[in-house]
């Protein structure tokens, strides 16, 4: 009964209009599905997108990838249990055989394990994130993770002057209804305040607003301003993700408003840090640039401020054990497409507790309308979820998802 009949895929649209895939998985009793996204800022050592190259789509068509589900794929799972996740995932690895997924596709071993996770759900006649709980070996109590509101777009994900990529708040109040609330209050205001000032420069990939600045303090003072005309003045916390990767070149970073050495943009971080309530910095040194975050930790390490590797480590649990080793982070980003499948998802949650790291799981800038994510980041305890401005449907997808499992648990 819980035997694969049939793994087929189809080529649909992520939130970019960028072609990604829809995996299908068939069983005797239904059709369980997965809409795989996609980043636009990504580490070197990401899981490799299976893509077609050529004139369609500007080369970023998925018929490859689709093909390889439909043929190579439903080969290999054709009559395995759904309930065997784990050993389905290893499967798909060992037959792609390489590190960064590229014979068979990361994004296609994306899909195939997440549509394979809810049919595994279904025959445990279970919730998915409670089945995700079991999966993973999560022995806590189920809580909703505080969000993180991307609420200001820079970098990679938009066409502006402002380098850093990601302006976050995070409130902190009692629930997550309350901190919902609260996000889509500020998120309110905030337009009002960019209206006010006339900066107002359209929405980023993650439904932010893309305000025409280019000074991160500029956004600060903004976002500020917006959290004290709502009344949640000392509610809530803020993150950048600077995704400093994007304009790390020859040993500088190099900004619209300022060329920085390592050392001196370690300095610009720590003065503004001490001015806005931040309590986190993702990616604020390039991959390559392991002194510099071995030495921010170093700054860092007499408080709860949390130094979160993205593209430094990948969601690749190889990685999270070097950046350990070598103490560059104390938090992570997780994000299943990164590494290609919800076994080695959950292996980097797991690790990155035992290091006593916060984790957060994160969307991407190409999303669908799979809310996979929000139950994935409940059942496996993270601290944090992110996934966007309260502004988009693919966004807001994950955000009632939410709301729906905190009535549930």
């Amino acid at each position: 009964m819980t035997k694969i009949k049939k793994v087929f895929a189809r080529e649909i649209l992520n939130s970019r209009g960028v072609p990604t895939i829809e995996v299908f998985v068939e069983t005797k009793d239904g059709v369980f599905n997965s809409g795989v996204p996609s980043g636009s800022s990504k580490g070197k050592f990401e899981a490799i997108e299976i893509e077609d190259g050529g004139k369609r789509y500007m080369g970023k068509g998925k018929l490859k990838a689709v093909k390889i589900v439909n043929e190579t794929i439903n080969k290999i799972l054709r009559g395995k249990s759904v309930l065997d996740q784990k050993e389905i995932d290893e499967l798909l690895i060992q037959k792609d055989g390489t590190q960064n997924k590229s014979r068979l596709g990361g994004n296609v071993i994306t899909g195939v394990s997440i549509a394979v996770c809810k049919a595994g759900a279904f025959y445990s006649k279970t919730n998915l994130f409670e089945y995700i709980k079991k999966l993973s070996g999560n022995k806590e109590k189920l809580f909703i993770p505080r969000p993180f509101f991307n609420v200001i777009n820079g970098g990679a994900h938009v066409l502006s002057g402002l380098d850093f990529q990601e302006f976050i708040i995070s409130p902190k109040l009692k629930s997550f209804p309350d901190n919902l609330a609260a996000g889509c209050e500020i998120f309110y205001k905030l337009k009002d305040v960019i209206k006010k000032n006339k900066i107002f420069a359209g929405f980023g990939d993650e439904g932010g607003f893309v305000p025409n600045i280019k000074y991160p303090e500029q956004a600060l003072d903004l976002i500020n301003k917006a959290i004290d005309l709502t009344g949640y003045k000392g509610k809530v916390d803020i993150v950048l993700d600077i995704a400093a990767s994007q304009f790390y070149s020859n040993g500088k970073y190099k900004t619209s408003f300022k060329v920085f050495s390592p050392l001196s943009l370690k300095k610009y971080y720590l003065k503004f840090i001490s001015k806005y309530n931040i309590i986190g910095l993702e990616d604020p040194f390039s991959e390559d640039d392991h002194g510099s975050w071995k030495e921010i930790v170093k700054n860092m390490s007499n408080n709860s401020f949390m130094i979160i590797g993205d593209d430094l480590l990948v969601t690749n649990p190889r990685m999270i054990e070097k950046a350990k080793k070598e103490n560059l982070c104390n938090s992570a980003i997780i994000k299943i497409n990164q590494v290609g499948s919800v076994s080695e998802a959950i292996e980097a949650v797991n690790l990155c507790k035992q290091n006593n790291w916060k984790v957060i799981v994160s969307h991407r800038s190409g999303e669908t309308n799979d809310d996979f994510i929000a139950d994935f980041a409940v059942g496996v305890g993270a601290d944090f979820i992110k996934t966007g401005a309260p502004n988009r449907g693919e966004r807001v997808a994950k955000y009632n998802r939410l709301l729906e499992i905190e009535k549930l648990i």
